[in-house]
């Protein structure tokens, strides 16, 4: 089990506290009118377990409290954590106060409080106290870089603000803050308990292994473009045929040695020879070779986009068709065989139909073609990666001839500039033996230098034997099978709540990070369901589920989801503060809460709700799990009256 919250503390600054305690696996409702300081308890908590920034609002808050505090209980341990305002023009408070108590203590007196654990520290302490893994690291979307799962990730699935709990385009909390849809997207499977540690271990060590590789790759093809038979070497050899010192050589067969033997005979002759008639340009040579070049980068680049897309297309498919064929084993509708009994039965209904056979017989065949499919994609995933292999290879070979090209081209020309002025053929040779011998000597010195050894098999290897260990699609097929349980819950939520869609197969996203009713016209994600009523049933139907798969699978999670006015989809944005609910919405408002009330008591105290609300039923279990009413009329709030010592406008 992880911790829930037994009181959220302020301080004001003569040291004064204010608490307001909550009871552990129960539903506990603050109820009151509009700007009392409600949505400031989620606030607080946020803030208190590590957040980066201040996310405290309101003028009564900000100008009177100097301190906010939480307890935490978890079995038989309590942790009492502060951390204090802002000081001055600091944008955070980057120290905290985190004692361990006994159980059932009271919040420390401000005077007994010391700020000196570190942001950092702080979360890994929260995160050791949530039961999470900090050891685990969890490859990030977009970055070489894993993150560690913390108690700031598990809030995702703990907090919705008043903005977030009937979002029909955002489903978990802070998932419309720049980035973190991709961070949430990384951090379900561990919560979810999908991320196995020892095999995230293994995962981490096979990326890092992928990246040596890459950068091999990328340190070789440097090697190779730096080496002695470079383009220079090649437009050297070309001076000294023009200027008689050597015969014509083929270029096609030239190496790296015999290209500097050539060159070391260019030096060794004191007169040149007779100089060769004049055939093609080779400035001319090299400018349509390049032409060449560039035309034969740019259909192995086509080629390459090509394959990737294919690659990406086999991908999609695969991952679709798993899911609908993981969708029905997991529903068990077709058993492999087929008796007289079960021929005249529905497969979905399990009704007595004479026709049931006949369609039975159909998902089957087409269940079959599925497998084919799914076999003949997997099968060619493989073959297309390889090409992609060998296309990229051959696309870093034509760089490197680029390379060389562009280097011969530069080093003809300058030659050729600096020869102008010298018609006499015995200074022309003498100046081309001088570059000759500077491009040796400098040669002489690189051949010294360490050299990059080729490792490429041996790390192959090593990422060969880890994939094997890893294991192609483990966590995604774990990952797939948590869900489809979820959805189960997901859905008989979504009947008690009689929501929209209920009648088709619900199911949770992790990549769109949203629900999708499965229904006969086609997917309809949650932003499609229209209406606010619709948007809030979801959210709690999807985060109640999430919280059983939690609670009964012991995962690190704090046992708490605290909702921000889920009850403001039924009031109009001019409703007068203390407003009633009739009729349907009442029922609807009544309704939910039912539900929230019976996973609460389904998970035998191992989970806390607390609700700050806006409505005030007298009907159960709303009426008995109110702990306060913070309403105008009998001057209740967050903040003590007698705290607020001038005017501020937001009271």
């Amino acid at each position: 089990m992880t911790f829930q919250i037994s009181a959220i503390s302020i301080y004001n600054e003569g040291g004064q506290l204010r608490t307001v305690p909550f009871r552990l696996g129960r539903l506990n409702i603050i109820t009151g009118d509009s700007r009392r300081g409600k949505s400031a308890l989620l606030n607080i908590v946020d803030y208190c377990l590590a957040s980066s920034d201040y996310v405290i609002k309101g003028a009564a808050l900000r100008n009177f409290v100097r301190v906010f505090a939480i307890t935490l209980v978890k079995d038989q341990r309590q942790l009492f954590v502060a951390r204090p305002a802002p000081t001055e023009k600091a944008a955070t408070a980057t120290t905290m106060c985190i004692v361990a108590q006994a159980l059932g203590a009271a919040p420390l007196s401000s005077a007994d409080m010391t700020f000196s654990t570190p942001l950092d520290i702080a979360k890994d302490i929260l995160s050791e106290f949530a039961g999470i893994d900090r050891t685990v690291r969890i490859p990030a979307v977009r970055s070489t870089t894993p993150i560690s799962p913390s108690v700031r990730h598990a809030l995702f699935f703990c907090l919705q603000k008043q903005n977030e709990v009937a979002n029909q385009d955002l489903l978990f909390h802070s998932q419309g803050e720049e980035f973190l849809p991709a961070t949430i997207r990384a951090m379900i499977p561990y919560f979810l308990g999908a991320v196995d540690p020892e095999q995230a271990l293994l995962e981490n060590r096979l990326r890092l292994k992928r990246q040596e590789l890459a950068a091999m790759e990328t340190a070789l093809a440097a090697a190779r473009s730096l080496s002695p038979a470079s383009g220079q070497a090649l437009a050297l050899l070309t001076e000294a045929v023009e200027a008689g010192l050597l015969d014509p050589l083929p270029r096609e067969e030239m190496t790296d040695e015999t290209a500097l033997n050539h060159l070391r005979e260019a030096t060794a002759d004191v007169l040149p020879a007779q100089t060769p008639d004049a055939g093609d340009d080779p400035v001319s040579v090299l400018v349509e070779e390049r032409r060449e070049l560039r035309a034969r980068h740019g259909r192995r680049r086509a080629q390459i986009a090509n394959l990737k897309r294919a690659a990406e297309e086999n991908n999609d498919f695969l991952g679709q068709a798993a899911e609908q064929h993981a969708r029905l084993a997991t529903l068990d509708l077709i058993t492999g065989t087929s008796t007289a009994e079960q021929t005249s039965r529905c497969p979905v209904c399990d009704s007595q139909t004479p026709q049931s056979g006949q369609v039975a017989d159909v998902i089957r065949r087409d269940l079959a073609r599925l497998d084919g499919d799914i076999t003949v994609i997997r099968n060619d995933t493989p073959e297309i990666n390889s090409l992609i292999a060998a296309e990229e290879s051959a696309l870093q070979e034509l760089r490197a001839a680029l390379a060389r090209n562009q280097e011969e081209l530069d080093t003809l020309t300058a030659g050729r500039r600096a020869e102008q002025d010298h018609l006499d053929s015995y200074r022309r040779a003498a100046l081309v033996q001088g570059r000759i011998s500077l491009f040796l000597e400098t040669t002489a010195r690189h051949v010294q230098t360490p050299q990059v050894v080729d490792q490429r098999y041996e790390i192959s290897a090593q990422i060969a034997e880890l994939e094997e260990e890893v294991g192609v699609g483990a966590r995604d097929d774990r990952l797939n099978s948590f869900v489809s349980l979820i959805n189960a819950k997901i859905k008989d939520k979504a009947v008690a709540l009689d929501l929209e869609h209920k009648e088709s197969p619900i199911r949770l996203d992790p990549r769109g990070l949203t629900v999708v009713a499965d229904t006969t016209r086609g997917p309809v994600r949650l932003s499609d369901m229209g209406g606010g009523e619709n948007w809030l049933g979801y959210h709690v139907a999807t985060l109640l589920s999430m919280h059983e798969w939690f609670s009964e699978q012991d995962n690190p999670v704090p046992r708490l989801l605290i909702l921000d006015q889920p009850s403001q989809v039924y009031f109009p944005e001019d409703a007068p503060d203390g407003g009633q609910l009739v009729g349907p919405d009442r029922t609807a408002l009544l309704n939910l809460y039912k539900t929230i009330q019976q996973t609460i008591e389904s998970l035998n105290g191992d989970f806390q709700v607390i609700v700050m609300e806006h409505a005030d039923l007298d009907d159960e279990p709303f009426r008995s799990s109110v702990e306060a009413r913070w309403r105008r009329s009998n001057g209740q709030a967050l903040v003590p009256h007698d705290w607020i010592t001038e005017e501020i406008e937001d009271r």
